[in-house]
């Protein structure tokens, strides 16, 4: 059984995640890190993960952005593979992340989901094919109105899937309103919409001359993250230092 310790178990994604883990005879969550206190949970929470000094094979992150450092260190100092699922980094973090890589195995998603995985794939095929021929690229990313970051770490994601297919040419652009000019070709535009409950929409959108072709992901549910970073700690843990991503995980 693999041993999980749950960083950010009081959020929404820790305690669905906890839900989950409980049915899973394959994984038991034996600590959570949390700086709330309101959720009693069948494991011990800690307010900092450099407090916690329970034995765990891998560490599952939905926690947020100012607390990743902390939690990087912690998998250093440990050796312990680490799902890191926190979005919205620092340039910093992100090297950061590289370096501690090479120290010990870090899976980084910005989307944990089979179905976002999968869109990425279908997006490297369809811009080799309709950039070519002169398709505008635009991606319309929808979440809730808790959510901090904006654009959301998937539809950023996206982006690079396709930028990495156009040998990174294009300029992401999220903001027309001071511009007085036609849209230049060599563009990805990124909008967000925040509002009400909406868990996750993503749409992108190839728009050519008299046809349009939409890519769309609808999550109706955060239990599709759950799963996907359940699947992904079972994935990284015992795996050799190294950065991996979901793709490894679905292949």
């Amino acid at each position: 059984m693999i041993k999980v310790i749950m960083h950010g178990c009081n959020g929404r994604m820790g305690q669905m995640i906890t839900g989950l883990a409980g049915k899973d005879p394959d994984v038991e969550i034996v600590a959570g890190v949390d700086v709330s206190d309101h959720i009693q949970n069948s494991y011990p929470v800690f307010d900092n993960i450099a407090k916690c000094d329970v034995p765990a094979d891998v560490v599952i992150d939905f926690a947020s952005a100012k607390a990743v450092d902390g939690l990087l260190d912690y998998c250093v100092g440990k050796n312990i593979p680490c799902v890191l699922c926190t979005t919205g980094l620092s340039e910093e973090q992100l090297q950061k992340i590289q370096e501690v890589s090479g120290k010990t195995a870090i899976l980084k998603s910005a989307n944990m989901s089979l179905g976002v995985n999968l869109l990425m794939k279908l997006l490297k095929e369809a811009t080799g094919v309709l950039a070519a021929a002169g398709f505008d690229i635009e991606i319309v990313e929808k979440h809730h109105n808790q959510k901090l970051d904006a654009p959301s770490g998937t539809a950023l994601a996206l982006a690079d899937v396709i930028n990495k297919e156009l040998d990174n040419a294009y300029e992401y652009v999220y903001d027309r309103s001071t511009r007085r000019e036609k849209r230049p070709v060599k563009e990805i535009g990124i909008s967000a919409v925040r509002g009400g409950t909406i868990v996750g929409d993503h749409d992108v959108i190839f728009a050519g001359t008299d046809e349009v072709i939409t890519l769309s992901h609808r999550a109706y549910s955060r239990e599709v993250f759950a799963k996907g970073a359940l699947q992904a700690a079972k994935f990284l843990s015992g795996k050799p230092a190294g950065l991996y991503d979901m793709g490894q995980v679905v292949q």
